[in-house]
């Protein structure tokens, strides 16, 4: 297989990771993740079938793509994973690059190299001139404890994190819900037309 880019994990933890900025305007030393496990099952498959893709391995940050991409809920996927806490704020030094089976690459040094191959600072590294990056850089300096907000979120308020998982796994039955409201639409129709050819079947044969 190919290397991918923007696949990583978690250093401490080996928790994987898909990186969407490897490092924020003003803030050379941080990056914003997706952890997958972390996702439902539809959002997960859509964002690796997005970093495989051509359009996800030809951006230079995975977020540019994920702005031009929408999951299965109809919900742009930047936006998504940023309103449904997805996007997390992480110190480069604590990821780790994967982009094949036999190698592995802190994200700070990847960040050094790629400056110095471009002969520019790390600072100059971060996508300035769009919007996206600009908002999403502002909801992460909003977010808490970069690392410890998923390594140490036992520590922190069982109730609300509790209250989080109650209010996604709400939406994804009502997601289902719908989801097997139309396939037994879909089987209904399908039903009484075979029904029908049975019944025609039957009258030619007497």
């Amino acid at each position: 297989m190919p290397s991918l880019k923007h696949i990583g994990r978690i250093y401490n933890n080996q928790k994987r990771a898909i990186v969407a900025y490897r490092t924020l305007p003003g803030d050379p030393e941080s990056a914003l993740v997706v952890l997958t496990e972390s996702l439902p099952a539809d959002a997960h498959d859509a964002l690796v079938k997005l970093v495989e893709s051509q359009a996800g391995q030809q951006a230079y940050e995975l977020a540019e793509a994920m702005e031009r991409t929408y999951l299965p809920d109809g919900m742009n996927m930047l936006y998504g994973f940023h309103k449904t806490g997805c996007l997390r704020k992480v110190a480069t030094k604590e990821v780790e690059m994967i982009p094949d089976a036999k190698t592995s690459i802190k994200l700070d040094e990847l960040n050094k190299m790629i400056a110095k191959q471009k002969g520019i600072g790390i600072d100059d590294l971060a996508i300035k001139s769009k919007n996206p990056a600009e908002n999403v850089k502002k909801t992460a300096e909003t977010t808490a404890s970069p690392v410890e907000q998923y390594t140490e979120s036992t520590k922190k308020s069982d109730v609300l994190t509790d209250e989080d998982l109650a209010t996604k796994y709400r939406s994804d039955a009502d997601r289902l819900s719908k989801e097997a409201a139309e396939l037994r639409r879909q089987a209904e129709e399908l039903v009484p037309t075979k029904k029908k050819r049975s019944a025609k079947k039957a009258t030619k044969s007497d």
